[in-house]
């Protein structure tokens, strides 16, 4: 089964959302508010749910797992000052990643994203101004400006249209999955993460993404914080994955393989 996988019916959640919300109404008519209530409220939970949890699938569909034996390593927000080192550090540990850009940043410095096609590795969508704070909240015309203008900035810069896309924050409300099966991007999640953009202490890191590292994990990392440590953290990352006998690899069903 291909894991590259892009939205095929992304509008499908409206018709089943006015369903249950009559559904319930019905039933509140008929047995009343102790029952019409809480089940209203629980719809209303499961919905936001969908939208702030990163591996739901509620909405669409998320790659949170590779098939094989490989790692897919994935470094989001650049490009940054840090990207060169992790360039090089990569190339040390002959390990190939994806890298989900912003499309705002990477207009500002188009060298670098053209450094990261060249040495091998992939290039993701990550929206075009990361509005982290309000992602999850995005109306469908600025959603799609979000998604749209990343792919063209990206594409132009490389000359080639990125496959995968990851959200920020890792939240997806309703309106992401439209343009994602317009420009043909897939969403991907992860199954190992460090809460490397904010914690500065690099073995806690390290410690929280080596517990889940397996085959088959798609671990999430971050350049350019604020505390200066992702590149460490990558090092220790990568030297558990040889400790483990793991590699690093690109999706099959991505535009290439390491």
């Amino acid at each position: 089964m291909s894991s590259h996988r892009p939205p095929r019916y992304p509008r499908l959640w409206l018709p089943l959302l006015i369903a249950s919300q009559l559904v319930i109404a019905w039933l509140w008519w008929r047995l009343g508010w102790q029952v019409g209530l809480p089940l209203l409220l629980a719809s209303h939970a499961l919905c936001l749910w969908g939208v702030l949890a990163p591996s739901s699938r509620l909405y669409g569909p998320v790659l949170t797992r590779l098939t094989g034996d490989g790692v897919w390593l994935t470094i989001d927000d650049g490009p940054s000052d840090d990207t060169r080192a992790v360039l090089d550090l990569l190339d040390a540990h002959g390990a190939k990643a994806t890298f989900f850009l912003v499309g705002a940043r990477a207009e500002a410095r188009p060298e670098l994203v053209r450094e990261i096609a060249a040495r091998g590795h992939d290039i993701g969508n990550h929206s075009h101004t990361h509005p982290q704070a309000r992602f999850w909240a995005l109306g469908p015309a600025r959603m799609r400006r979000e998604i749209d203008d990343a792919q063209a900035a990206l594409t132009c810069i490389t000359g080639r249209a990125p496959v995968w896309f990851r959200s920020v924050v890792g939240h997806t409300n309703p309106f992401v999955h439209a343009p994602l099966r317009d420009a043909g991007l897939a969403r991907v999640g992860w199954s190992a993460r460090g809460f490397d953009a904010v914690e500065a202490d690099v073995d806690r890191v390290i410690a929280r993404i080596d517990a889940d590292l397996a085959p088959g994990a798609i671990v999430l990392l971050h350049e350019g914080a604020r505390h200066g440590r992702n590149v460490a953290m990558l090092d220790g990352v990568l030297a558990r994955l040889r400790s483990k006998g793991l590699r690093a690899v690109l999706p099959v069903d991505g535009p290439r393989q390491a």
